[in-house]
Formats: C-alpha cells, structure tokens, sequence
C-alpha cells in the first residue's frame, strides 16, 4: 500500500512565521510546507503553531501571536479552494471530504496570554484550538524545559490555564513544558491532553524529550504525542535519518502506545531535517518503511493520524 493511502495529521509546524517573516505564499513556497505539495495525499490535517519567539516578550507577545493567526486567516482566505480552518471533529471531516486541508490554529508559547485568562478565552473565540503552555523559558503558566534546575512545575495562574482549557474544550500541548510542570498537568487536567513534538529520553536523552514514565503517564491521560523530525531530538550525535524516527516510534509502541504515537514533526521550526526528509512531501516513506516492518495498515493509519483524531473529536467541543 502506497503512503499516498493515509490521511495526515501533523501536530506541530511552524510555517505560517516563517511565511509571514520571508513574505512568501502558503500556498507554494521554499519551506518544508506548502499546500501543493499535501495534495499528493488522501486528506491532510495540520496544526499551525504561532510561535511566540521570546524576544517578543514580555511586552508584544500577544500581538506578535495575533499577526501569525492573522497571517494564516489571510492565506485561507487566498486559497479557499484548498485550505480551511476548521476548529472541531465535524469541520475538519467536511475539509478533507471536500479536498481541502484542514488546519487547526495552535499557539506555541503561554507568553501570548500575558497573565490574562481572558486573553484566552478570546483566543479561543478566534479560532485558536490548542496552546503549548510555554516554549523553552519560564513564563506566567509555568517553568520551560530548560528551566529545569529550579523544579518548577505550574503556577496558580498555571492551573487556571489547566482548567480553563478543559473547560473550553482546548488541547493542553506540553511539549516544551518542565518536568514538574508536566506532572502538575497530569495531576490538573480532566482531559486528554498532547505532546505536539516530542520523543523518547530513552532513545535520545535530550531535554526535550519524554521519559519513559511521562509517556506511561500519557497513555494513562488517553493523551497523543507527535513524533519530531528534528535529528538533535532522534539521536545523540544529530545526523539521524529514517531508522531514526522508526526507533522512537517502536519504542512507545513496545510501551503499549499504538492508540498514542502520531506525527509532530516540527516542519519549518528546525534547521535541519533528517536524511531524505526534505518536507511535508517526504512524510510519507515513513509510512511506507512501517509497512515494510510488518505494520499493519490499521496500526500505520495510527500513527499517520487516527490517534490525533481520536483526540480531537474526545477534546474539542466546537
């Protein structure tokens, strides 16, 4: 069976800042992604991170976030033949069925809300499905994963964000997110929640990564996580290829993760893509080398993007 069988979900890109900081079109361009070259596959769904770059804080977080919303709005608009942002279960089947990709607004970096709940609430109202609560740092939801010599988990604040997401219907995203902050979502959280684009510590002891017990923890939740194509968080030594990203995949799948590995692949956020990788066009021999492993069609469709929309349908309300 030929990858171009399976419907995609990418939890996790970035192309939308890069577009709007290079002026180029969504539409085809020199990055990872572009909507001509999804259109090889049966349906695609993507999450479209807004990426709050920390030299935008504390002050201009915020309208930094709303031009990267603005920005894809305005390339859905230009290209409403082939892409719509949709916001639930039901809006993203109607895009695939009627040949279009489906896009979700996701916001990376809890600095967009500057220690305002409203200014969540208000992000949902625009469309905004899912927040990662912080990037690298610390900001007013919790410490970032390299924070991690303080111990810090999440704030008050932190766990008004926690539960109000739950009760909006938003994805709490913890890629990113401290150790400690990790634990306190699982411990906040009624929800399933995801990690957009992160691996395993075990295979590659990165900080960015989950240990075995967090992804344990994850599968407890009813929760996804997205596999990451950057090559510093497939291996240690950075050069990583196709073995790779097999690797981190097997081993969730040996933890009993088959309802809970997808894809986060991190498109036009990293610098470099793993050996024959060269963007969204690429994505799927990887479904095509699982088959080659003896996966079955049921399990590839999984991980390409069952899970993730499993995940959608129990977590987003409308």
């Amino acid at each position: 069976m030929n990858g171009h069988g399976f419907i995609v979900l990418d939890a996790h890109c970035d192309t939308i800042s890069k577009i709007l900081d290079t002026k180029q079109e969504l539409n085809t361009n020199h990055c990872h992604f572009d909507l001509q070259r999804t259109q090889k596959y049966q349906g695609y769904i993507q999450f479209f991170a807004a990426w709050i770059d920390p030299m935008y804080s504390p002050h201009h977080s915020l309208r930094r976030g709303l031009q990267i919303i603005d920005e894809l709005y305005q390339q859905a608009d230009k290209y409403q033949d082939k892409i719509e942002v949709v916001t639930n279960y039901d809006e993203m089947l109607k895009a695939v069925n009627h040949n279009k990709l489906a896009a979700f607004i996701t916001v990376e970096g809890g600095e967009i809300l500057q220690g305002d709940i409203r200014v969540l609430r208000m992000l949902y109202r625009m469309g905004v499905r899912s927040l990662c609560l912080t990037w690298n740092g610390r900001n007013e939801i919790a410490d970032g994963a390299e924070e991690e010599r303080t111990k810090g988990g999440l704030t008050n604040f932190g766990i008004e964000v926690v539960k109000e997401m739950n009760r909006l219907g938003m994805i709490i995203d913890v890629s990113h997110i401290s150790t400690a902050g990790f634990w306190d979502v699982i411990a906040n959280t009624r929800q399933p929640i995801m990690a957009s684009h992160s691996n395993s510590k075990d295979i590659c002891n990165h900080v960015r990564n989950l240990s075995k017990e967090q992804f344990e923890a994850m599968i407890h939740n009813g929760g996804v996580v997205g596999i990451n194509f950057y090559p510093p968080f497939l291996n240690e030594n950075g050069n990583a290829g196709m073995t790779d990203i097999i690797k981190h995949i097997e081993y969730f799948m040996a933890l009993g993760g088959e309802n809970h590995v997808g894809i986060g692949a991190d498109l036009d956020g990293i610098d470099q893509t793993p050996e024959n990788i060269n963007g969204v066009e690429d994505i799927e021999i990887l479904f095509n080398e699982l088959l080659k492993l003896n996966y079955s069609q049921q399990q590839v469709e999984k991980i390409a993007s069952g899970n993730f929309i499993r995940l959608i349908k129990e977590v987003l309300k409308n």
